[in-house]
């Protein structure tokens, strides 16, 4: 993709797939069905068929010029859409996988989870500490696969479930980025990603990033949080940059629905504050893309 800094390989780190299975899940809850579920949004319907889905979305970056991007199950047990996407589309796409650690599934079989890039925990919408026991066992088991493991801190909304008056009962108890403290530092070798800076918990997210390495923070979203601390973009990625460096944040998007597709507006923003920073070429090119494909690859 061209930028200011000449052309870049840009990869998204963050892109949740919203499957057909996902629209079935909401729906009962909704008290409508699929097709009504897409009218009421103004969203267009995803085929049945999720590497269809795959295809669309490869199509919608190549239309956009973007290079690669992770794709994030919507809903624990979607990891079976995500992984057949990013099988009809090789070399495309990361594919996440939502666990809930206290659900119990496959997870705990060594055999589990291969092909998944990533496994990711959203302690607040499940109930969880990240340092609790119970989620030892998917940490040890996403260690020996080499996975990295994207745990949503602070702040959690979700506009689809807003969007059509469903509840969102999470509870922030569990939203501290600082709880993955102790957790990032029993396994050094695994990269733990906090996504939209902590969302709304920056300054705890900063102090887990000084202290963990192994921690990098995604710039996903339109980090509408900043109201919170009065705070804005530039201002915040200048604070990230002091504290974590080009080498550990993760340019992402938060792209989930059609038609709106790859959310490009995201993008241009971040990339104007970036230049207005004076970032050269190479930490440019680490932030669009190089580091997710770092620790993904």
């Amino acid at each position: 993709m061209n930028t200011p800094w000449g052309e870049l390989a840009v990869a998204d780190a963050h892109v949740h797939f919203f499957s057909r299975r996902f629209f079935e899940s909401l729906a009962g809850p909704a008290g409508k069905s699929v097709e009504e579920l897409g009218e009421a949004l103004a969203w267009n319907l995803p085929p049945e068929d999720p590497a269809a889905l795959g295809h669309a979305w490869a199509a919608e970056l190549d239309r956009r010029g973007v290079a690669q991007a992770a794709l994030i199950a919507s809903f624990p047990g979607d990891e079976d859409s995500v992984a057949a996407a990013a099988a009809a589309e090789p070399g495309r796409f990361w594919p996440y996988a939502m666990v809930n650690p206290l659900a119990g599934s496959s997870w705990g079989d060594p055999s589990a989870g291969h092909g998944m890039r990533a496994i990711s925990l959203f302690p607040a919408m499940h109930g969880y500490s990240p340092a609790d026991p119970q989620v030892e066992p998917l940490l040890e088991h996403a260690a020996a696969l080499r996975q990295v493991v994207f745990v949503h801190c602070g702040v959690l909304t979700v506009g689809v479930r807003r969007k059509l008056g469903l509840p969102s009962p999470f509870d922030m108890r569990y939203s501290n980025p600082l709880d993955l403290h102790a957790v990032a530092l029993r396994y050094p070798q695994t990269p733990f990603v906090v996504p939209h800076f902590g969302a709304g918990m920056f300054r705890e997210a900063l102090m887990l990033a000084d202290l963990c390495p192994n921690v990098y923070l995604d710039t996903s979203s339109s980090n509408s949080w900043m109201r919170y601390e009065g705070l804005d973009l530039k201002t915040v990625f200048r604070r990230a940059l002091a504290v974590a460096g080009p080498q550990r944040l993760l340019f992402g998007t938060d792209s989930s629905f059609f038609p709106r597709g790859w959310n490009r507006a995201v993008f241009d923003e971040q990339v104007r504050v970036l230049a207005e920073l004076e970032l050269s070429a190479t930490d440019a090119g680490c932030i669009l893309g190089g580091n997710v494909r770092n620790i993904c690859s």
